[in-house]
């Protein structure tokens, strides 16, 4: 059976992972958090002394991810979208949060001030929607608000619709 590749993009803290996680338990696709494979394999490619954290290997990830990605059913989340093959994805979704959310979700991680403010002000100018629009084409690219509980409840429920929409028109 054919299964949908689907990207969760947006700023750190967003609840990407949260969504992945979620939807990967309730629709039986795989999930794979970017930033605990790069981890895991050691994709890195230097360190970043001003943000204090390793710089990915962008290429080496997608060599990594190759595979599974052609076979399809795959969940794959991280904050930046720009270097993964635009065949990889059915779809894209951009989780957005408020500003005073995001910046206590990022705070409660222990991000030093200049992270903190970066990562605001990415979210405040829609780095991460502008980058996912200029990498996919715009009909597959979808905003998500990722502020309260029930924010999560309705993306699932709405993700998991497409899904079942997906493996239908895609099952003849």
């Amino acid at each position: 059976m054919l299964l949908p590749n689907i990207l969760l993009t947006g700023t750190p803290g967003v609840g990407k992972t949260t969504l992945g996680k979620e939807l990967a338990s309730r629709s039986g696709l795989k999930y794979i958090n970017v930033g605990d494979l790069a981890r895991e394999g050691q994709l890195y490619d230097g360190y970043d002394e001003e943000y204090d954290c390793p710089i990915l290997d962008e290429d080496r990830v997608v060599d990594e991810l190759e595979n599974q990605m052609s076979e399809g059913g795959v969940i794959v989340d991280y904050h930046g979208c720009d270097f993964f093959p635009e065949r990889w994805f059915h779809i894209v979704f951009v989780l957005q949060a408020d500003n005073s959310v995001l910046y206590k979700r990022l705070e409660t991680r222990g991000y030093n001030e200049k992270k903190l403010k970066d990562n605001i002000q990415c979210e405040i100018f829609q780095v991460l929607y502008e980058e996912a629009l200029a990498s996919y084409k715009e009909e597959i690219v979808h905003q998500l608000p990722s502020n309260k509980p029930e924010d999560l409840e309705d993306n699932i429920n709405q993700i998991l619709k497409w899904i079942e929409q997906w493996i239908k028109d895609h099952s003849t």
